[in-house]
């Protein structure tokens, strides 16, 4: 299979002053979700490899091009808020408190998971009785969307367990040859993918950290982190995840750290620029220590470390509050190296 790359064009505000070509762009994509096939689209968190929610063939593209496990459950984006009742159950002892929250962070990075209808197939959600939803505030998903008129179920772009990719020649990196086509609108705006949360009597629980941190979400409620367990119960909750091939250290500070004799390891800091000569290569997530920025900073950076020939990554931690939780969720689980080699629950 050949993959092309198309650029988003003006009726996005992006690449190109020729309108004209943004609705030839627009059709295509749509056609190949009518047809059933898969293709990789920008959101506001990192590029998703889009396909039609409510066809069961379409989504299992989606898992044979990633190489995903069926029992990891897939987060479906919505054409707009009508489509959320068709998809999900509003418990009407939850039902204020849910719609309090997406009001107020829909569209954007925000997902929640919610007891799921029947029109939702069995494979999107990995055989559980919830679906986790959303709607994106991307300019170009949300035309595309609109356009097609359908949920779309859209993971990340990349193959399974490895680092979520923030431009479009990262989805070329991982999944050229596998699927269709590209839609490259540039660099993602956050970086790392939404926060995830369900609500019960009218408790937050914080299924996967995101863009929308803790300390906003306490706003409307009690706040609780749950912790992975082996028991999936939305996506993103692998405890082994966002991995680069080359094998990652967490360390307190760089300073402390000495690499061994003829070892080539690359450096992700946080910490101001100090002693850094024992590094093969470096990349500061931000020299303002700017939570946003390093964000955005993060997927790209381990990416450019991973290719350069190291032995191994560290990273410095970063503090956990607020955006800062997010991006450490991800260093930690992309830390983790299982046993066997394998991507385990």
């Amino acid at each position: 299979m050949k993959t092309e790359v198309v650029a988003a064009l003006k009726a996005f505000g992006v690449v190109s002053n020729r309108r004209s070509h943004s609705a030839d762009t627009i059709a295509r994509v749509v056609e190949l979700l009518q047809k059933g096939e898969p293709a990789a689209l920008p959101t506001e968190t990192v590029y998703g490899l889009a396909a039609d929610a409510l066809c069961p063939i379409a989504v299992a593209k989606i898992f044979e091009a990633k190489e995903r496990p069926r029992f990891d459950p897939l987060i479906v984006h919505l054409p707009d808020h009508a489509w959320l009742d068709r998809v999900a159950h509003l418990r009407g002892e939850d039902r204020q408190s849910i719609e309090k929250l997406i009001g107020h962070f829909w569209p954007g990075p925000f997902t929640i998971v919610l007891p799921k209808k029947s029109i939702v197939p069995e494979i999107v959600t990995a055989g559980l009785d919830t679906v986790a939803v959303r709607i994106s505030e991307h300019p170009v998903f949300a035309e595309i969307i609109r356009a097609f008129g359908r949920p779309l179920a859209a993971p990340s772009a990349n193959r399974f367990g490895r680092v979520s990719p923030t431009t479009a020649q990262h989805v070329r990196d991982e999944l050229d040859g596998r699927i269709p086509l590209i839609v490259d609108a540039g660099p993602t705006n956050h970086g790392i993918e939404s926060t995830i949360v369900a609500v019960h009597n009218d408790k937050i629980d914080i299924l996967r950290r995101g863009p929308i941190t803790t300390e906003q979400l306490s706003r409307f409620g009690n706040v609780e982190i749950v912790v992975s367990t082996q028991k999936i119960s939305a996506p993103g909750q692998l405890r082994t995840h966002y991995a680069p091939k080359t094998r990652l250290r967490l360390i307190e500070d760089a300073k402390s750290f000495s690499p061994d004799k003829n070892q080539r390891v690359g450096l992700l800091s946080w910490n101001p620029p100090g002693s850094e000569n024992d590094f093969a290569t470096v990349r500061c997530l931000s020299e303002r220590q700017d939570f946003r920025e390093a964000a955005i900073k993060l997927f790209r950076y381990l990416r450019e470390l991973d290719k350069a020939d190291l032995d191994l990554i560290v990273a410095e931690r970063v503090p956990e509050v607020g955006l800062g939780a997010a991006i450490m969720d991800r260093l930690q689980r992309a830390a983790e190296r299982p046993l066997d080699g394998q991507d385990t629950p």
